[in-house]
């Protein structure tokens, strides 16, 4: 099934079909994912949109058909991953404008008991040497999520400390904290106060509420993501954080938790590509998209930000951005005036599915073709 959106008209030709978006994710729908919303943004202005599929296709793992299967559209809400790490990011510089944190000052100074050779800049650049993941849920099955955080700070370091690249969620975790102790306040507040109020992103937040005075029936516009059938409630997930140690956090944190819609998420991406205002300074913008010199990784990294990622970049080689577990992906390329927003479910019902990385390259490729 296939969705079909009002949208600014193109150039004149081929170019200007607006179709051709639409097809490739239908062309991935359902083989990769449930559903899939896509935006492209040429000079912010969106040239392209595209929505298709079903927010809940499946019941369980084995793939039966949900008894209701609503449709996706432009104004659907997906759980981002590890776009959140961007958000984290861009509070953690607000802050850093303000003087409030160093990006090379210990961590320790705020979180008591981590190696003081590890520091902001390094947790933002994966080269904190801390263990990639830690299933804080197991490990403490019977505490709170206030007590779990309190155990992240001694997540053994693995690997050696100032590089190379090792993926650290358990990082951002701890990024996240350090921005709740220097912030005065939770991480979602500091998000809805540093980011989301100041670009009027309504339609982003962690936990979202299965109804709002706001947003009405929020739940009924959220994509579905894996069956999980340790969570409580009957079929996949849906309104609640994918990820373990998110959820074992409380929904809330620093590498992941964030739900978004496309247009959200692509204004955002616009602010950054724009030199961060009213969110960030021009400054703070450069620093967070400046190549970090970490050593090791398939890409060059940033601040938060994953600078030409072959997993998602594909033709724009260039550009910065990050991807989500859930199938998710900004990129943002200032040369080119392009902003790429892809939100998709490719873990509905199950985790593992092929195809993500090839309809990221599509979608890639299409912005890059709609901005020559």
């Amino acid at each position: 099934m296939s969705d079909r959106l009002d949208r600014p008209a193109g150039p004149e030709g081929d170019a200007g079909r607006p179709d051709r978006l639409e097809a490739i994710l239908a062309g991935a729908v359902p083989r990769v994912c449930a559903a899939a919303v896509a935006l492209i943004a040429v000079d912010g202005a969106v040239v392209a949109a595209a929505a298709t599929g079903e927010l809940v296709r499946y019941a369980d793992a084995g793939g039966t058909l949900a008894a209701e299967r609503p449709p996706a559209h432009r104004d659907s809400i997906f759980d981002l991953a590890s776009i959140s790490k961007l958000f984290t990011t861009a509070v953690l510089l607000s802050l850093a404008e303000e003087g409030r944190v160093a990006l090379d000052e210990p961590a320790a100074s705020w979180i008591p008991g981590l190696d003081r050779r590890i520091t902001l800049r390094r947790l933002l650049t994966h080269t904190a040497g801390l263990a990639p993941t830690r299933r804080i849920d197991l490990e403490l099955p019977e505490a709170d999520a206030a007590e779990r955080m309190a155990a992240m700070p001694a997540t053994p370091i693995t690997h050696p400390v100032g590089g190379p690249y090792l993926y650290s969620d358990v990082g951002m975790v701890l990024a996240g904290r350090l921005a709740e102790l220097a912030g005065g306040a939770p991480l979602d507040a500091l998000v809805r106060s540093r980011v989301t109020a100041v670009l009027g992103l309504t339609g982003t937040g962690y936990r979202p509420p299965a109804q709002s005075a706001a947003q009405p029936a929020v739940l009924s516009r959220i994509a579905a993501t894996e069956w999980k059938p340790e969570r409580p409630g009957p079929g996949c997930v849906r309104g609640e954080v994918h990820d373990e140690t998110a959820y074992a956090l409380g929904g809330v944190a620093g590498h992941a938790g964030l739900f978004a819609t496309a247009d959200d998420l692509l204004a955002f991406g616009e602010a950054l590509r724009l030199g961060g205002g009213p969110m960030l300074r021009p400054e703070s913008v450069a620093e967070m998209t400046r190549d970090q010199g970490a050593e090791g990784a398939p890409f060059r990294h940033g601040l938060g930000v994953r600078i030409g990622d072959p997993a998602i970049a594909g033709p724009l080689a260039g550009a910065y951005g990050h991807s989500g577990f859930t199938g998710t992906s900004l990129l943002i390329d200032p040369a080119r005036r392009l902003t790429v927003v892809l939100l998709t479910n490719a873990v509905h019902p199950v985790r593992g599915r092929d195809g993500i990385r090839g309809l990221r390259h599509a979608v890639a490729a299409e912005a890059l073709r709609l901005a020559r």
